[in-house]
């Protein structure tokens, strides 16, 4: 199986999945939807596809965009982020509804380009940090000794340096005889507290030492229709490092020094423009932005009111989308290859009232399914990560096995069904109300009840749950 590296940063990457291995890791956490997994599965390994084409044509190469429709909670958000989870890539989640047109109080599109550049420099920075985090905590570790036990001057002068030589000093070989006992002590004292040091024994010791203070950067008070963001006039990092800083001397406890000096042992080792060029090359070519509620800024028809401002963001959307540059503190980032991946409902409209040329950017479009009774009973028991185990580990923290039988997880099943039908449909979200609510009682009285193990059977979800139930002006706020 091939792998990627990011090339001249050192940032390894996960092994490239097969779409069919995709859809498989895609499976351990999203029940059903198999047409939404198979087209983000290819959209995924197109990338590396496009990555082993020649120079000459990888360029030309566009990322195929996607629009998910279905209602809500069907796993759609949880495709993309599982998705950007597999590829390491940067992942950010926007709302189409939050964004207005150039011209309009409010963000504007330009910031989820910037919102992602952000995130991918988090995500480098942690990597670059984790390779480095062995040399960091050992040259922190030896700062936090020197704070203990200074390093030992050698006689002579308060400088160190070898004083004339006096006709009452002792002989050449007693002064070597003391600073070799001295060199002794100081190494055996400097070991036992480096040993108490990795054992937390010191962690409450308080120390005096200097620390760096930045000074505020400066805002411009200008308002243009770019967005509040841009208000604050930022610097990137490599350029606030060339601004003048201060020290100041604090007080902390050990365990405050030590996370403050493995911040600047860690700052020291990492290559703040290697940091840079790796994260934009990231976010160019791997970012992946989830715009959710797409449907909200169709057009319905009209030419009056917010309508408009709809249309204006659609239309501020399309060169974002198609491709340009856009300036973000760190530099301009082309947006061509990031991968854009819209979702909605579309209850009260069609994909096709979206203006065409935005539409056109958007070539695969896939239908996800409402969740039915059954798919609830697998998304409670299938997934790593299913509702059913999340309480049962919270509750093992308490030294309580928690159980559900078979029919106490079908009943819960047809319960989160039935008030889909009657109220909003919410999707697999209902889950977690009804478990809640299910559940609440436990949660409560387990830490002073004593016991060791709690068996819920459909008798119990349906006395539980039978009074909200029949209750329908209740059930609409509790479930």
């Amino acid at each position: 199986m091939a792998v990627s590296r990011s090339l001249n940063h050192g940032i390894q990457r996960l092994p490239e999945l097969t779409p069919q291995q995709i859809v498989r890791e895609l499976d351990r956490y999203i029940i059903g939807q198999d047409a939404a997994k198979r087209s983000v599965a290819i959209a995924l390994r197109n990338r590396f596809r496009r990555r082993q084409v020649g120079l000459e044509l990888r360029d030309e190469i566009l990322p195929n965009n996607i629009i998910m429709i279905g209602p809500t909670g069907v796993g759609k958000t949880e495709i993309a982020r599982r998705l950007a989870r597999l590829a390491r890539a940067p992942f950010l989640k926007v709302e189409a509804s939050k964004f207005t047109e150039v011209g309009y109080v409010g963000r504007d599109v330009e910031s989820m380009v910037r919102d992602l550049v952000e995130i991918s420099i988090n995500m480098v920075r942690a990597e670059m940090s984790e390779s480095v985090r062995v040399k960091a905590e050992r040259n922190a570790e030896r700062r936090l000794l020197d704070l203990l036990l200074p390093p030992r001057a050698r006689r002579g002068n308060r400088h160190g340096e070898a004083d004339t030589p006096s006709l009452f000093a002792p002989p050449n070989g007693e002064l070597e005889t003391e600073d070799a006992e001295g060199d002794e002590r100081w190494e055996r004292t400097r070991e036992k507290l480096r040993r108490q040091l990795r054992e937390g024994v010191l962690d409450e010791r308080e120390v005096e030492m200097d620390v760096a203070v930045r000074p505020g950067l400066p805002t411009v008070g200008i308002f243009s229709s770019s967005g509040i963001e841009e208000m604050e006039f930022n610097l990137p990092e490599h350029l606030q490092s060339l601004l003048p800083s201060s020290r100041k001397r604090r007080k902390l406890t050990l365990a405050e020094a030590r996370r403050l000096l493995l911040q600047e042992e860690t700052g020291k080792l990492i290559d703040q423009e290697k940091l840079v060029e790796g994260a934009l090359e990231r976010a160019q070519n791997s970012g992946i932005v989830f715009v959710d509620e797409i449907d909200k800024i169709a057009g319905t028809g009209t030419a009056t009111g917010p309508d408009v401002s709809r249309q204006g963001v659609q239309r501020d959307l399309l060169p974002i989308i198609e491709g340009s540059s856009v300036p973000t503190r760190y530099g301009l980032v082309q947006t061509e290859h990031i991968l854009f991946i819209a979702a909605g409902a579309f209850h009260s409209c069609r994909p096709s009232d979206l203006i065409p040329e935005l539409q056109g950017r958007f070539p695969i479009r896939v239908e996800l399914a409402p969740l039915t009774e059954a798919d609830f009973v697998r998304i409670l028991t299938e997934p790593r990560n299913a509702l059913l185990k999340q309480y049962a580990a919270l509750l093992a923290t308490e030294g309580v096995a928690l159980e559900f039988t078979p029919d106490a997880v079908r009943r819960i099943a047809a319960i989160a069904a039935q008030v889909n039908e009657q109220t909003e449909n919410i999707g697999a979200r209902r889950l977690h109300t009804v478990l809640t609510t299910l559940l609440e009682d436990i949660l409560f009285d387990v830490p002073e009840a004593g016991l060791a193990r709690v068996v819920i059977d459909a008798a119990r979800v349906t006395t539980r749950l039978k009074g909200v139930l029949e209750d329908t002006d209740l059930s609409r706020y509790i479930l």
